[in-house]
């Protein structure tokens, strides 16, 4: 059992989808995230003690991102496998047997079209325990408003890469805390800084995909 569960945090953290995939070159021919989440399943595994493998494979790969030791294409196939354990988990989720851990409401702000770093975000936050309400790009306050009156208990992340956008980043913060002054909001792009961050008034910077789930794990924490 415990090998299953180190070779599913393996093949997240390394990419190794299933069987076919060729990549990583070193692991090719072996088996992937796809068929051993299915033997794990099979072998009596808790779709929990399964997900919790899946989590530390993308928090190492996380982790290696954020030092630079691994790029945006192999956070995408850490991303990949672990969508392929998630599949086989997704029934279970859906039965109450496996809760997420809370709910995280994503978007790019309004005037701005870009969505890489969200979608690394997303993909990794999610491959982390969490449900995921990504609401695309040029996103403008009143839509965030209205998801997060939906789900109150969520934690907001705002997204922006062009300078420009920058004010529209901080009227977001600024409604949303206006309405919702509970709710968390963590932000991040190209242009911010943890200074920004500060002055606009949100709760936390995130400059990877890995630190906006350290954000989520110490709220869940206190």
């Amino acid at each position: 059992m415990e090998e299953l569960i180190n070779r599913i945090t393996l093949c997240t953290e390394r990419g190794k989808v299933n069987l076919s995939s060729p990549y990583p070159p070193d692991m090719k021919g072996q088996e992937g995230a796809d068929e051993l989440t299915l033997k794990a399943l099979e072998a009596g595994l808790q779709p929990f003690e399964i997900l919790d493998a899946c989590n530390v494979g993308m928090k190492r790969i996380g982790d290696k991102f954020s030092r630079n030791e691994v790029f945006v294409p192999e956070l995408l196939m850490a991303a990949k496998a672990m969508q392929a354990v998630m599949n086989h988990l997704k029934p279970y989720f859906q039965k109450g047997i496996v809760e997420k851990k809370g709910k995280f409401i994503i978007g790019t702000v309004a005037g701005d079209l870009h969505d890489i770093g969200k979608n690394l975000v997303s993909m990794v936050v999610e491959g982390n325990g969490y449900d995921v309400i990504d609401l695309g790009v040029d996103v403008k306050p009143v839509k965030f408003l209205d998801v997060i009156k939906q789900n109150p208990d969520s934690v907001v992340g705002l997204s922006a890469l062009l300078t420009t956008t920058m004010q529209n980043m901080a009227l977001t913060v600024k409604e949303i805390k206006q309405h919702f002054p509970d709710i968390k909001i963590i932000v991040g792009g190209a242009p911010l800084t943890e200074a920004a961050a500060e002055k606009m008034g949100a709760d936390a910077y995130g400059p990877n995909p890995q630190s906006a789930v350290d954000f989520l794990e110490s709220l869940r924490c206190n």
